[in-house]
């Protein structure tokens, strides 16, 4: 990949914000306000779809950005950018913001479920410290004397 490409893509988002590239994962990650909507891989742009506007990349015959992975294919919710938007910022523009309208969308799902799971484990009953048994005050049994035999004792010195 080259880094020419990178900076290219950069110029084409220039109108939409103010956009960073990250290295990651032998590719770029394309970022706005810390959202990344955008992938840059193999000299190819990918742009950030959901169920939203997925019909309007498939529409525009862009196709799924995939990867090998452990000897099988896996996707990601990218899909490669229309030709047509390549060619200049103004025609990227509408693009850009449905990809980042997607990767918003996506940020709200991940929140909502991490609140969701937050407030499940707050509504969970804390399980009981376990104590140990208090047992009731033991009975102090009286130990019972056994009558011995005295010892006769001898006092001063024995004598054989």
């Amino acid at each position: 990949m080259s880094d020419d490409f990178v900076d290219y893509v950069m110029e084409l988002f220039g109108p939409f914000g103010t956009v960073t590239a990250r290295r990651m994962f032998g590719g770029h990650g394309v970022y706005l306000d810390g959202l990344m909507f955008a992938i840059v891989s193999g000299d190819t742009l990918y742009l950030k779809a959901d169920e939203m506007n997925r019909i309007e990349f498939e529409q525009a015959g862009c196709e799924m950005f995939g990867y090998t992975r452990k000897g099988r294919r896996a996707t990601l919710s990218f899909f490669r950018a229309p030709e047509d938007a390549m060619e200049s910022p103004e025609l990227m523009l509408p693009w850009a913001r449905s990809a980042y309208a997607a990767a918003l969308r996506a940020n709200a799902k991940k929140l909502v479920a991490a609140q969701v799971q937050a407030a499940r484990k707050m509504a969970q009953p804390k399980p009981a410290k376990k104590e140990s048994p208090v047992k009731p005050a033991a009975k102090k049994k009286a130990k019972k004397k056994t009558a011995r035999p005295a010892k006769s004792v001898k006092r001063g010195k024995q004598t054989r």
